[in-house]
């Protein structure tokens, strides 16, 4: 199956979240990261835009009962930037974590225009 967007790692942030996590929970990231990958229309269930947020969404995986969520951007319309990840813990995502997304979300576009 063809890529409809392509995946931007920006920096090591997701990484950092990535390595920590369960061999299942990978397996369960990088199938949802096809689907975004793949998909025209991805479901909110896996890809939701962050309330009260300029371009930020998050990525939204659920396994063995628990929640993890990737922030991200896009850019250029088809293009996805990953951010940092968290594994979520109450029902509201935590501001910290929000505030760090769009710190990094700045960080990358300001780098993109900087090689501009």
């Amino acid at each position: 199956m063809e890529s409809i967007r392509s995946l931007i790692f920006f920096k090591r942030y997701f990484f950092d979240f990535y390595d920590d996590q369960p061999e299942k929970v990978k397996e369960k990231i990088d199938y949802v990261l096809y689907l975004i990958r793949h998909i025209e229309q991805i479901p909110q269930k896996f890809l939701k835009h962050v309330e009260g947020t300029k371009g930020l969404y998050e990525v939204r995986v659920e396994y063995g009962g628990n929640i993890y969520r990737i922030f991200c951007c896009f850019d250029e319309g088809r293009i996805v930037i990953l951010l940092n990840g968290y594994q979520k813990k109450s029902q509201k995502a935590l501001k910290g974590e929000i505030e760090k997304a769009l710190l990094i979300m700045r960080e990358y576009f300001t780098d993109k225009q900087e090689k501009s």
